[in-house]
């Protein structure tokens, strides 16, 4: 008899919903609030010692490194080889990050390994 396909029940897709809309929710605020506007960067740039632009000098080595893209093509594939709900939590930060922060290639890579996961069978309960 074959095993079932990897599906979250409802209670692990209501936690996969608020992971998703938090981490695009706060990849936006990161985005369109602390790194592309000219006032934050000219003030970060010119010395000033804030979380803000701690945070925005942190975010912007990790997009201009791809981390993001990586980090969600990575826990994908892992999550393809074995799915589990914490790799695929894991891959869906990291592309929803990705998808914002510039680095949409790797990102959607990610995304589609994602959704190839849904066909994978889950692993045998030990």
């Amino acid at each position: 008899m074959p095993r079932p396909s990897f599906l979250p029940n409802a209670r692990q897709t209501n936690v996969l919903l608020i992971a998703g809309f938090l981490s695009i929710g706060y990849a936006m605020y990161l985005r369109y609030l602390v790194i592309e506007p000219s006032t934050v960067g000219l003030g970060c740039d010119g010395g000033l010692k804030t979380w803000l632009c701690s945070t925005r000098s942190g975010v912007m080595v990790l997009f201009n490194n791809s981390v993001f893209g990586i980090a969600a093509v990575a826990f994908a594939a892992l999550n393809l080889l074995r799915p589990s709900l914490l790799f695929f939590t894991l891959a869906l930060v990291a592309a929803s990050f990705g998808v914002v922060l510039y680095n949409v290639g790797l990102a959607g890579l990610g995304l589609g390994l994602l959704m190839l996961s849904f066909a994978r069978p889950q692993r045998a309960a030990s």
